[in-house]
């Protein structure tokens, strides 16, 4: 069987999300919000252990009111929102500006960074002829985010939860995928950091190979064993 398409997953897979610190950072001063040191510290601490960024960590307890909304929030982009806006106000911080400047800070190119292979691996695969396509679960746009860091040229197309109403492990998003590639599902390869969301490609024939979800100087080279997939 060769390999004919890849699929790759975006956070934590290619792409990265910036720390909380960072993130929590951007959001006080695009609103021209001060905190001291040690009140920004403790809100960081308490907007990670509610797992309020997106991409970012597991929440150490979910509210039976939110539970729900978490569980199919890739399903639209209100569900998104509202979901992880919801994990945010479990923090008392200090402007409730802040909340929605945190979600849109998550949503904007600077806040991401792609693995140090990304570009290499995709560059490679598009001077084999191999299609590629980005299926992920997402509930808004990332295309700005591929554009600012010069890999949008290397993607064919983009198959986002969002948009089709379903999420992964659905294969109706993997199907999605291996038909804008125009290939049959058993030569496409799958890569992703989620063994349970991404390995849903299974089901529909496809090849699945995982990475390690790791901060971006933690793998340099996570996406180079894909290159030896290729065709094989």
């Amino acid at each position: 069987m060769a390999i004919k398409g890849v699929l790759f997953d975006f956070s934590g897979t290619l792409f990265r999300i910036e720390s909380v610190a960072s993130w929590l950072r951007a959001a006080l001063d695009e609103t021209g919000i001060s905190v001291g040191e040690d009140a920004f510290e403790r809100y960081a601490r308490e907007l990670d252990a509610a797992g309020a960024l997106p991409g970012g960590s597991t929440p150490e307890l979910i509210p039976e009111a939110l539970a729900e909304l978490r569980w199919t929030r890739d399903r639209d982009a209100q569900r998104h929102r509202d979901a992880y806006v919801g994990l945010a106000r479990r923090v008392e911080l200090p402007d409730p500006r802040l909340y929605d400047a945190l979600y849109e800070r998550h949503k904007t190119p600077s806040a991401w960074r792609p693995y140090p292979d990304a570009a290499e691996v995709l560059g490679e695969l598009r001077r084999l002829g191999t299609g590629v396509a980005v299926v992920s679960n997402i509930g808004w746009d990332p295309r700005p985010v591929f554009r600012a860091h010069g890999l949008d040229g290397f993607v064919d197309a983009y198959v986002l939860s969002y948009r089709h109403g379903v999420q992964k492990p659905d294969e109706r998003l993997f199907r999605a995928g291996c038909e804008a590639l125009g290939e049959d599902p058993r030569n496409v390869l799958m890569v992703g950091d989620d063994r349970r969301a991404d390995g849903g490609a299974a089901l529909l024939g496809c090849a699945v190979h995982f990475v390690d979800h790791l901060p971006v100087d933690e793998r340099p080279e996570g996406l180079r064993p894909v290159l030896g997939l290729v065709g094989s």
